[in-house]
């Protein structure tokens, strides 16, 4: 299996309200060298992270003991710039399996389903409620329903839907990649491979 099977994911969240965050910012281009997906999460957001001497800056969200969970939620248009896939790598790696935005660039969505975290696509009404919540309560809770494509804000019981592609949807569910999507489908392809050299 590719990752973690994604059904209703039910968390705290990271909040992140910041507009235009972009994959080099996410994952700076210096630690771009692996290929493997593991040990992204130490870089995700660096630059925002650490000082230059790799002392945590105390004023950035994910130092701050506050607030953690599996769901991050960001700013409008959230993963712009450069289309690398370690962008996601990293946040899957630093153990957010959700990232929550009112708009997100194309390329950074789709290398996100493609490797388990689900992007979740919100009114800017609805975010600002999210962004709100958290503020008055760190422990606030969202559940995140796939199956039901459902956003909820517990505290409120405020709820939105959220589009998602039938294949991405599946693939999320099921855990897999596309080459796990093709080896759960080899006897479908080989019968078919059969029936077609008869």
């Amino acid at each position: 299996m590719a990752y973690d099977k994604f059904n209703i994911l039910k968390s705290t969240a990271i909040p992140l309200p910041i507009e235009n965050v972009d994959t080099d910012q996410i994952i700076p281009a210096r630690f771009l060298k692996a290929t493997e997906r593991k040990g992204f999460g130490d870089n995700l957001f660096r630059d925002w992270r650490y000082n230059t001497d790799g002392t945590p800056k105390t004023d950035f969200v994910l130092n701050n003991p506050r607030y953690s969970g599996k769901i991050l939620v960001g700013g409008k248009n959230f993963g712009s710039g450069s289309s690398r896939e370690h962008a996601a790598w990293a946040i899957y790696d630093y153990g957010v399996r959700c990232v929550v935005s009112s708009f997100f660039a194309d390329i950074f969505k789709n290398n996100s389903l493609n490797i388990g975290v689900l992007p979740v696509t919100v009114s800017p009404e609805f975010l600002a409620e999210i962004y709100k919540a958290i503020d008055a309560d760190p422990n606030t809770e969202l559940e995140v329903n796939l199956p039901d494509q459902t956003i909820t804000l517990l505290a409120t019981g405020e709820k939105e839907t959220f589009a998602i592609d039938g294949y991405k949807k599946h693939n999320m569910l099921n855990g897999f990649d596309d080459i796990d999507y093709l080896q759960a489908m080899k006897n479908e392809i080989r019968s078919f491979a059969t029936q077609m050299v008869h």
